[in-house]
């Protein structure tokens, strides 16, 4: 049971009793120290990412362990090109995402929120301001309209008190506080009437407040530990992961088996360069691009992103957010404009319930010009100019402010010599004071019940002409004249269903998540397509009661998820993750347990301290439209990520296959190490032009993991082609002198690698896909010519061991390989559309 609980039933007196306070004098210093040397600072630990934090993240990879492994291995053999070459590839990514994400985090210091440094307590008999951090429990603390709360804390005192308790629970509409202690002790932050927490703000009145848990114990606290607790590790790290753990099983089996083969054949006289050889092969095999491609592909979705006013704090987000197959949101401030319009009235006669309702507001008592308070803001931007100015032509006599038990506030309002009571609240307790509205009870009744299921909030208005000579208000609050009923909703917000749309069309689903009443929610998930019966929903209690079996199935589904605590949503999206892949979308305190457990973690601009630290991304324009833009940017990053993959897959492993095996049958190497080593180096430019390349709409569909099944499956197919073609190169090559084959194979591996690119990046015909990007093309084509002019220039020919080849050689060889991107369309083409079928 959460701390607060155990105050909510007692009474003002025996809560400072209880904490040896006084409502006059507050704390005495002796007992100031005693509690601050008791329960510490009030302080909840903030996580920094310094720059050493985020400069060791980017080398947190087994893929980058496994490219500096190669680079010592490169470096032992003294080839010092490649092995300078995969460090550089290493430290390019680095860079990159490093620069990136420390840019984002000092982003983020200018929008960090929720910071209170000051508070106004009573202690020792006086009045003092003090550092927020120095609060104890047992502070008499003074709250106005504006105030951030420090701490948690029981009301002993207030005038009209409403809170803003959006940042904990979600719910849009101003939470009104009062004194009176609750007939049992309330375990949820909603029904916690006299209690304020931390985090929360003053939206009107003013208080009188005890401070009852701060630091750690506050709810604030709790949702810090929660937070801090939980570990993630994203899609992304684990999808790079198993990538690299198979490609090291499988090279170092492969490589293995051939030289006990080797050895078995030819002896051991030659062991040493057998090694050499075999370990250059491991090198080539390595895809040591791949962090740069990705890197690249994620540094342009972000890039992309900033222009959507998207700040991306961990640059893989943007492919994990690609992947996602739900999407969890709370429902205020991005669904809806989390600020309340009136949606429909319901007149009695020529009544004017907006007017009157505006005369029964608490600004005309505070002597304001404007409401501060959700509900009459939007009924005065309901009024027209003229009706304002005659508002303001009224002054309050006498006032019975709402409490939670009458459930209504009670005006009388003078202008000259006229005298009006005004009465609005709930339906249920407004209209029984009335008189004269029998004959259309039915219509109100049908009315309300429209109102309920759409998720309105409703206050009924009455009013009575008083003479100057008059019954105190409380003895005059009867035979009412019904004046109507006024309906208020948070408007969605005008992307919201085309977003919601779209993310259906990306095949991905989304649930609400909110603190709001069961009712709201439902109507809202009505509104935008997600729920077929506003009643189809589930609140946080029914969740808890379920056992694991049910809620895994409740979480499939339910769309709407209704009175949910922080706790709850940790769950919710923890049994998710069992099976989805999981984006959250949230900005309150009360949002920060979820978000740090969710795959993709995003929040808004001005979101809760707490939460924003927990987010991948920040979005700066609160819109569910911007993070469906952020899925297509992801998976657009993801698709070019996997051609890179497969491409790479593909051409190495079926190179290293022939090459591995061609060891076998003749007495000297079918390609010398330093030559293995430079086909992984031409060949790598345009492997890394992947990042910017364009991809089929096609291709973004659907979500997407790393199957590495799949990826697999079809290098391997693609590899094999690749290897019969490498064996005929062979053929074609052998007789003739070792220098022959070394330089025409070399050549042949780079060109067949070249063309299988312009046919893997797609699973459509190359013809009818998009056109590659300019850098692709343009990078292919100085690899190309680069490998052709290679054997003819003297330096080069002698450094790598080449010999120039004959124009009847190169002829072969261009012949070798164009049938070579004939068949591998054929096979690629007839090997996906197995697939669908």
């Amino acid at each position: 049971m959460a701390q607060f609980s155990q105050y909510t039933n007692k009474t003002a007196d025996s809560v400072l009793s209880l904490l040896s306070s006084d409502k006059t004098a507050g704390l005495n210093p002796a007992e100031v120290a005693k509690q601050l040397s008791q329960h510490g600072p009030n302080e909840v630990s903030e996580s920094v990412q310094g720059w050493i934090v985020l400069l060791r993240r980017q080398f947190e990879s087994p893929f980058i362990y496994l490219l500096l492994v190669a680079a010592i291995l490169a470096y032992a053999l003294g080839e010092r090109i490649d092995g300078s070459m995969i460090v550089l590839f290493v430290l390019i990514n680095a860079t990159i995402g490093f620069y990136q994400e420390f840019r984002s985090e000092q982003t983020l210091k200018l929008l960090r929120q929720y910071v209170i440094k000051e508070t106004r307590v009573r202690r020792g008999g006086s009045e003092q301001l003090i550092p927020s951090r120095e609060l104890v429990p047992g502070d008499v603390v003074i709250i106005e309209p504006g105030d951030v709360l420090a701490a948690d804390m029981r009301v002993i005192d207030e005038t009209n008190l409403v809170l803003d308790e959006s940042v904990l629970t979600g719910e849009a509409v101003p939470v009104e506080k009062n004194t009176a202690p609750l007939r049992e002790q309330a375990t949820e932050i909603f029904n916690a009437s006299n209690i304020v927490f931390s985090g929360t703000s003053v939206a009107s009145g003013k208080g009188l407040c005890v401070v009852i848990a701060t630091g750690r114990d506050s709810i604030l606290g709790n949702v810090s530990k929660l937070t801090a607790e939980t570990v993630r590790v994203s899609g992304f790290a684990k999808g790079i992961g198993r990538f690299s753990s198979f490609i090291l099983r499988l090279v170092m089996v492969t490589l293995i088996f051939i030289v006990l083969v080797n050895i078995a054949l030819k002896g051991t006289s030659n062991v040493a360069d057998l090694i050499i050889f075999a370990i250059a092969l491991a090198v080539s095999v390595i895809p040591e691009a791949l962090p740069v491609v990705t890197t690249f592909s994620l540094s342009r979705g972000a890039l992309h992103l900033s222009k959507h006013h998207v700040i991306v704090k961990r640059l893989s987000a943007i492919e994990d957010l690609g992947s996602i197959e739900v999407l969890c949101t709370d429902k205020t401030g991005t669904l809806t404009e989390n600020a309340l319009t009136v949606a429909d009235l319901f007149s009695a006669s020529d009544a004017k319930p907006v007017f009157l309702a505006s005369l029964g507001a608490p600004f005309l008592t505070e002597k304001k010009k404007q409401p501060n308070n959700a509900f009459d803001i939007a009924l005065w931007a309901k009024l027209p100019s003229h009706d304002r100015e005659r508002v303001h032509a009224y002054s309050r006599i006498d006032e019975i402010p709402f409490d939670p038990v009458r459930r209504r506030n009670s005006v009388i309002t003078a202008a000259g010599s006229d005298r009006e009571l005004i009465v609005r609240g709930a339906p249920e307790d407004v209209i029984p004071l009335c008189v004269g509205q029998r004959e259309i009870r039915a219509r109100i009744e049908s009315w309300l019940a429209q109102a309920g299921t759409r998720g309105q909030r409703v206050i009924a208005v009455a009013h009575k002409r008083l003479a100057q000579q008059h019954g105190t208000l409380a003895a005059e609050e009867r035979e009412l004249h019904f004046a109507g009923l006024i309906s208020f909703i948070d408007p969605l917000k005008k992307t919201t269903k085309d977003a919601v749309a779209k993310a259906k069309r990306l095949g991905v689903a989304v649930k609400i998540l909110t603190g709001d009443s069961k009712e709201v929610a439902g109507a809202v998930a009505y509104e935008i397509g997600l729920v077929s019966d506003v009643t189809h929903g589930i609140t946080g209690a029914e969740f808890d009661r379920l056992d694991p079996q049910k809620r895994r199935a409740a979480v499939d589904a339910h769309a709407v998820f209704a009175r949910v605590s922080p706790q709850q949503k940790y769950e919710i999206i923890k049994v998710l993750q069992e099976t989805h892949l999981t984006g959250f979308l949230g900005e309150g305190i009360n949002d920060a347990p979820a978000l740090k457990i969710a795959d993709v973690a995003l929040v808004v601009q001005g979101a809760s301290g707490i939460a924003q630290e927990a987010a991948d991304i920040v979005l700066l324009k609160k819109s569910l439209q911007v993070i469906v833009d952020g899925i297509h940017e992801g998976r657009s990053v993801f698709v070019n990520t996997v051609k890179y993959i497969k491409a790479t897959l593909a051409s190495n492993f079926g190179n290293f296959y022939a090459v591995a095996i061609a060891s076998l049958l003749i007495p000297f190497l079918p390609m010398l190490p330093i030559q293995i080593l430079l086909v992984n180096l031409l060949s790598d430019f345009p492997m890394i032009a992947i990042a910017a390349d364009t991809v089929d709409a096609s291709e973004l569909k659907k979500p997407k993991g790393y199957d590495i099944k799949e990826i697999v499956l079809i290098a391997t197919v693609l590899g094999i082609v690749s290897t019969v073609f490498d064996f005929i190169m062979f053929a074609l090559f052998y007789r003739i002198s070792p220098e022959v084959l070394q330089t025409n194979w070399f050549i042949g591996s780079i060109l067949t690698e070249l063309v299988f690119l312009f046919s893997v990046r797609t699973r459509l015909p190359f013809f009818k896909t998009k056109r590659p990007s300019a850098v692709l093309l343009w990078l292919s084509l100085t690899a190309f010519v680069a490998t052709i002019m290679l054997p003819y220039i003297p330096y080069s020919a002698k450094l790598f061991h080449f010999t120039p080849p004959s124009p009847k050689h190169l002829v072969m060889i261009l012949a070798v390989v164009s049938v070579y991107f004939i068949i591998t369309e054929t096979v690629k083409i007839m090997y996906y559309r197995m697939q669908r079928a």
